[in-house]
């Protein structure tokens, strides 16, 4: 069963009046385990593909499966314990909740999820080891380095064990040796735990991570290339 499959996905937005095409018929398939990139330059399309796939939006048009659920066909409430349950979001801007430690950015989620309070802390403990922050869990983001509250941020993606991650250009807001520190960090988690792996991006640094590259420009796939 793919992770991700679209057909001929569409997305328009109205923007003073005027229709923007976004997305223009896009149909892929993304498998269990992939490390791909949705790549191309500012306005292609790939934050909105992700977006969309994350059950974040909805699609103009086209169909959407993410791990075997047809989205176009749940409800509000529906998609929301999906995009919960299953898939995992890294941001550019970490988005971080300032007042919580680390422990209690990781944790949350997991609360939320109905866990028992130790055992999310013991889950976001783990977590937090794994992304190399074990002696961290007591600081809060603005005692922290971009690069950490990004590991942070992976901790917290990690840490539901989501069938899907993705990442919305998540090194650019970091200098090029943290961010392929980072990209290190994510590829070995997807080697070790099989977890898939989709980032939007423009940087150059993961396109060359990646292992699948989809092109996009003006809302369409133009290129498509597996290592």
């Amino acid at each position: 069963m793919s992770v991700i499959s679209t057909t001929d996905l569409v997305k328009d937005y109205q923007l003073n009046g005027i229709t923007v095409n976004a997305l223009r018929g896009v149909s892929i398939r993304v498998e269990p385990g992939e490390f791909t990139a949705i790549a191309g330059p500012s306005g292609s399309g790939k934050s909105t593909f992700l977006h969309l796939v994350g059950c974040l939006d909805t699609p103009t048009a086209g169909t959407i499966s993410v791990c075997g659920a047809d989205v176009a066909a749940m409800k509000r409430d529906e998609l929301a314990m999906l995009r919960r349950r299953t898939i995992g979001f890294i941001f550019q801007a970490y988005n971080l909740i300032p007042v919580l430690t680390a422990l209690e950015n990781v944790s949350l989620p997991l609360v939320l999820l109905g866990q028992p309070r130790a055992a999310a802390r013991k889950t976001a403990l783990d977590a937090l080891a794994k992304v190399g922050l074990a002696d961290m869990g007591d600081r809060r983001p603005k005692e922290m380095s971009g690069g950490q509250q990004q590991r942070v941020a992976i901790a917290r993606a990690l840490a539901k064990e989501p069938e899907l991650i993705l990442a919305d250009e998540p090194t650019a807001n970091l200098d090029s040796v943290t961010a392929g520190e980072i990209l290190d960090l994510m590829l070995a988690l997807n080697r070790d735990g099989k977890t898939t792996f989709v980032f939007s991006t423009h940087d150059k640094l993961v396109m060359e991570y990646a292992r699948r590259l989809v092109s996009l420009r003006d809302g369409k796939i133009v290129e498509e290339t597996v290592k």
